[in-house]
């Protein structure tokens, strides 16, 4: 009797030591999208009526607005509806290359100049 008592007293220290993280970890917890999410702090009434959000950075405009406007006015598939049409693509590659993070070693960096191929 003695013996299944050290056995499960050694099991439950065991498993609470595995459940106990400490308090200062938190990791994000996978979310599903139902429901409120558990990665975001909890928000109380008093601080939300309160907190007033303020947005200090200047809103930035959208380069392509006007130009979706001209292209609007432009004869379909002319060139110069063309020309437009490009810089519009031009701007859309550029803002998204701005948002895309590649780590520079993922990316092989073209030669400087003419070089042959070794074997190392």
């Amino acid at each position: 009797m003695m013996r299944h008592g050290f056995i499960l007293l050694t099991f439950c220290a065991a498993l609470a030591g595995c459940t106990a993280a400490p308090a200062q970890e938190r990791r994000p917890i996978a979310w599903d999208g139902l429901g409120q999410n558990p990665n975001r702090p909890a928000v109380t009434k008093r601080r939300a009526a309160n907190h007033t959000p303020v947005n200090h950075t200047p809103v930035e405009s959208d380069p392509n607005q006007e130009r979706e406007r001209v292209l609007g006015t432009l004869r379909p598939y002319s060139d110069a509806w063309w020309a437009v049409h490009d810089e519009i693509e031009a701007e859309n590659d550029r803002q998204l290359g701005s948002k895309l993070v590649i780590c520079r070693s993922c990316v092989a960096q073209p030669p400087s100049e003419d070089t042959t191929g070794s074997i190392r």
